[in-house]
């Protein structure tokens, strides 16, 4: 799919690494720029998108994202027909401007560990500040507060989700537009050409700076770790003190639901050095695409079960839970060890630990796994991945109802 090639997942390949599914969307190769007067690093990148196809993709996920959400809800009226309600407001403009320089605030935590990534086009490495777990338990913290004190009303929020994504896509816009107009240039950081083109649309959506930077805040990893994976645990949290507010929607399905995406974001979080080998932060450029990912794919689009069953609560059974945890659980720990192995294997492959694994090498040169986990099945981290995500989906069950109110418009003028 499109969007699976364009949007990461919490994913892992072996080539690659990448933090969602590799884009694959295209080729690069990093040289020094004899003609640059500041000697900043080239990357040359082949690119197999067109214009049509970019800017559909742009368009569309926005659009398909507010109409899954429509969908969930139990009225027949839509929000992009303008009978739904309300798709825009500008306090959703200032709850997500006012979230994102939070987290910009918060980047700059004088806790966890500093740690070095890629090469930079200087010859020194790149450090990242690693305090995204602290940095969520303290959003977390500030959004209970703010809750118990009575100063939040969490149903507020969830009546907003329609101007929330509009919002999010307009910061989106806004951002993008920034770093085109005035990229943020460093000694460290390579500068994106497309051999194939010069069009300025394509250096707008996929980006023509590899690693710009704010301070000491790297910008993709902020998109990536603060603004996607902090977002979608916030949603989530907001969510779940919607029903406690709503009394009738607070269920067995979705605590479940709730506890499944803390777990997986938490893992992240705790591993958060892992985003650092990614294919995505380590070959691709940063441009809309990628930032309108983070502003509203990511929160929005992974916390929907949620949202589903705050819309359509679905009662189970405890002896039906158990499975379903089962299910979640055996995931887990496949996408674990998986990725432990692997990561374990990239950091020292002459670790006596892995003595006994085969190994063939790729095309570029890299030793692959063949034996262990990966004996088993080619990509046994993404098996892992998508027995979570099916867990945590069972829950909403279905709903005929869905079906119905999909394909019917409200007649009322």
């Amino acid at each position: 799919m499109v969007l699976d090639e364009l949007i990461h997942a919490r994913t892992h390949d072996q080539e690659h690494q990448p933090h969602r599914n590799g884009s694959g969307s295209h080729t690069l190769k990093l040289k020094d720029d004899d003609d640059d007067d500041e000697g900043k690093g080239v990357v040359q990148v082949h690119s197999k998108w067109n214009n049509i196809h970019l800017s559909l993709v742009c368009v569309l996920l926005g659009v398909s994202l507010i109409a899954l959400l429509d969908c969930c809800r139990s009225s027949s009226d839509w929000v992009l027909l303008g009978s739904g309600g309300s798709i825009w407001d500008w306090t959703s403009v200032s709850v997500v401007l006012l979230f994102t320089v939070l987290q910009g605030a918060l980047y700059h935590l004088p806790v966890g560990q500093v740690t070095e990534g890629k090469m930079g086009c200087n010859g020194k490495r790149l450090k990242y500040k690693l305090n995204g777990l602290y940095v969520f338990l303290l959003s977390a913290a500030l959004l209970s507060a703010l809750w118990f004190c009575g100063v939040l009303r969490a149903g507020a929020v969830t009546d907003r989700i329609f101007s929330l994504v509009s919002a999010g896509m307009a910061v989106s816009l806004l951002l993008s537009l920034a770093l085109y107009m005035r990229p943020i240039s460093t000694h460290a950081s390579a500068q994106v050409h497309y051999h194939n083109t010069a069009d300025p649309l394509l250096r707008f959506i996929l980006g023509q700076n590899m690693d710009p930077r704010l301070g000491i805040i790297d910008v993709k990893h902020f998109l990536m770790v603060r603004i996607g994976f902090i977002g979608w645990a916030m949603m989530d949290l907001n969510y779940l003190l919607t029903a406690i507010e709503m009394k009738t929607s607070l269920s067995l399905s979705l605590l479940l639901v709730v506890v499944f995406h803390l777990i997986y974001i938490l893992d992240f979080l705790i591993d958060e050095g892992s985003v650092l080998t990614t294919k995505e932060f380590t070959e691709e450029p940063i441009g809309f695409i990628m930032i309108l990912g983070e502003f509203i794919w990511i929160p929005f689009f992974s916390s929907l079960p949620v949202y589903f069953l705050l819309q359509r609560p679905n009662q189970i059974h405890f002896l039906s839970a158990v499975p379903i945890c089962l299910l979640f659980g055996v995931g887990f720990l496949i996408y674990y060890l998986s990725n432990e192995q692997k990561d374990g294997f990239r950091r020292n492959p002459d670790d006596p630990a892995y003595a006994g694994l085969h190994t063939i090498r790729s095309p570029s040169g890299r030793r692959l796994l063949v034996s262990g986990w990966f004996g088993w099945v080619r990509h046994p981290n993404y098996l892992g991945d998508i027995m979570m995500m099916f867990a945590w989906c069972l829950p909403c069950g279905t709903s005929i109802k869905l079906i119905h109110s999909s394909f019917r418009v409200s007649a009322k003028p």
